[in-house]
């Protein structure tokens, strides 16, 4: 099993979409193993975005993402990494399809609704940054078959 970090922005909050969005995920099977709604800082963002510092949309992301409360999940699931950014869609507006999450919900590309990690690595690094070991409930579906 692999996990993976998803955030949802401020705006899925503001908009009140948070119940669709996560419906998307689970409905394709993945399991949420931990669950946070937080107000991130300012050292927690640039901690997390610190790859793209220097870029010319960082600075707006930042803000951005302290507009407003944020939740944070770990997604677990067969290949959970390469399913949950097939689910979100290409970070690029005019690249995302209908059906995708940023497709069907996002309106500026930088002003994006999700954030998903793009590789194991990024996904160790992320849910240690928002989830102690404590707060991760791994669990089974009852006898393992789908209910």
């Amino acid at each position: 099993m692999e996990r993976t970090l998803v955030l949802l922005k401020p705006g899925v909050l503001q908009r009140r979409i948070a119940g669709e969005v996560i419906s998307r995920f689970e409905r394709k099977g993945l399991k949420i193993v931990a669950f946070k709604l937080l107000r991130m800082d300012r050292s927690l963002v640039e901690a997390h975005y610190a790859e793209h510092r220097g870029r010319d949309f960082y600075d707006k992301l930042v803000e951005y993402t302290l507009s407003g409360p944020v939740a944070a999940m770990i997604l677990e699931g067969e290949d959970a990494i390469a399913l949950v950014r097939r689910l979100a869609g290409p970070t690029n507006l005019l690249e995302a399809p209908p059906g995708t999450i940023r497709g069907d919900y996002a309106a500026q590309t930088r002003l994006n609704v999700v954030h998903a990690s793009d590789s194991p690595a990024s996904a160790e690094r992320e849910i240690a940054l928002f989830f102690r070991p404590g707060e991760i409930c791994p669990w089974e579906d009852g006898n393992g078959e789908w209910f």
